[in-house]
């Protein structure tokens, strides 16, 4: 006699097209698989229904998010080895066929699985309206990401606040949680190993990677710099501080714009930055002149059709020789987007494409690409300190907005963290500059002084 587990086990054939490599965990405590494949536990005939009803990857996520199924043990680590085994078997699931469908129709009828259409997961899904890439458009795609709450990224990140791949110039004194990896001896030490005794962690990647933008930018005391998408201000705040740069700082979340205010005011640093609450389309010809101006992963939320303007718009804020730092993620020319996970349930609108294309269009606008300096293992890193944070505040982050939620992020990150790690996605700091019209472009003739060690 079959138990629960063998039924549904059969049923990820239509998913895999073989024998599935996990092993499966029913709600009445029955298994089926090899031993020691990743366990995926069916927690609820409610999981089964939902998959029905949505029969891809975001039925998969929503039945997770719901927690009516779970992945045993480290999420990162199993989504790995199931990425990995799918890989060694040469099939990757896929929608199932209408047979398939009708063979799990009748499987979900003998167990009672079969009801209506399963509630939403009790998480705010995006809902887009108006012209792709509108102003409107714009800004409610970035407020369903970065207005979840300050408090929420406050727990989740360093305390700069900043949210974006850092630098890492040595190995953290704890090891990050890289999904499907065997430890790597150098990427991990021991308390104590970084010169000083201090410890090296997210914090100080981040700091790294403020620094050398600074450097890349060139920022002098008095510098003009525009921060196109500061985020909760980690950037101007710190070319500020450390440089004495004055910084227009320019965001279209509410919530992150009151923020920097504040932060600008706690600093005491009124008398260099300014925030704004603005669309880059907003910055005229009154705002050029800049000596610099940096775009820290916000290239990702402009859009295809619109990027040439963008790019256009970066050439005519810049004074002749001045600087521009584009840090941007890519992906292949066939999946630009972010998934139907991310564009449902993390930001919408998202679009990238390989490297090679950004720079094409930089330098069509009339800039000058002078370095692109690849970061797509630091990435993996960076995520893995955001997981461990979560991981280890979960009672905090559940307290704020829901365990829904939590488990929306825990898919993110892991997901994320392996997208990197598997170069299905990269991260790019590409440093261009507005030539003059005869060609000068001041930049210094080697690269020397953006990587002399940080200050202390």
């Amino acid at each position: 006699m079959s138990t629960v587990a063998d039924r549904l086990g059969r049923l990820l054939d239509g998913y895999f097209g073989d024998r599935p490599p996990v092993r499966l965990r029913a709600w009445d405590g029955s298994e089926t698989g090899p031993a020691d494949a990743p366990v995926i536990v069916v927690r609820s005939r409610r999981a089964l229904r939902r998959l029905l009803w949505q029969p891809s990857g975001t039925g998969l996520a929503e039945a997770y998010i719901a927690g009516e199924l779970d992945i045993e043990g480290d999420l990162p680590d199993g989504l790995g080895r199931v990425a990995r085994a799918v890989r060694e078997r040469g099939s990757a699931p896929g929608r199932p066929r209408p047979r398939a469908l009708a063979a799990a129709a009748a499987t979900a009828l003998r167990l009672g699985a079969l009801g209506p259409r399963p509630a939403p997961p009790g998480v705010r899904k995006a809902k887009q309206r108006g012209a792709l890439h509108s102003t409107g458009r714009d800004r409610a795609a970035i407020s369903h990401h970065y207005d979840l709450s300050n408090d929420w990224y406050a727990e989740l990140l360093d305390p700069s606040m900043a949210y974006s791949c850092g630098y890492w110039t040595q190995p953290a004194t704890e090891p990050g949680v890289e999904p499907g990896a065997e430890p790597d001896p150098e990427l991990e030490s021991e308390p104590g190993d970084v010169p000083g005794g201090a410890g090296y962690g997210i914090a100080e990647a981040q700091r790294d990677k403020l620094e050398l933008v600074c450097r890349k930018l060139a920022l002098t005391p008095g510098a003009r710099l525009l921060d196109m998408g500061c985020g909760w201000g980690s950037l101007s705040l710190y070319a500020a501080r450390e440089f004495k740069a004055r910084v227009t700082a320019v965001t279209l979340s509410r919530e992150q714009r009151d923020f920097v205010a504040a932060r600008i005011a706690e600093q005491g640093l009124g008398d260099l930055v300014e925030v704004r609450l603005s669309h880059y389309r907003d910055l005229g010809a009154a705002d050029g002149g800049y000596d610099a101006v940096s775009a820290i992963e916000m290239g990702e939320h402009v859009g295809e059709e619109q990027y040439p303007d963008f790019a256009a718009r970066l050439h005519a804020l810049l004074r002749p020789r001045g600087r521009l730092l584009v840090q941007q993620m890519s992906r292949g020319a066939d999946a630009p987007g972010g998934g139907a996970f991310i564009e449902s349930y993390i930001v919408p609108d998202m679009h990238m494409r390989p490297v090679g294309r950004t720079v094409d269009l930089l330098e069509d606008a009339g800039l000058e690409v002078r370095s692109v300096e690849a970061m797509r293992e630091h990435y993996v890193r960076t995520i893995a300190a955001w997981y461990r944070t979560l991981e280890e505040r979960r009672p905090v982050f559940a307290a704020l907005a829901g365990e829904p939620t939590v488990r929306v992020w825990q898919l993110y990150l892991a997901g994320s963290m392996l997208t990197f790690a598997e170069r299905r996605m990269g991260v790019d700091q590409i440093l261009a500059v507005r030539p003059e019209p005869f060609g000068g472009s001041g930049l210094p003739a080697t690269p020397h002084d953006w990587y002399v060690p940080v200050r202390p």
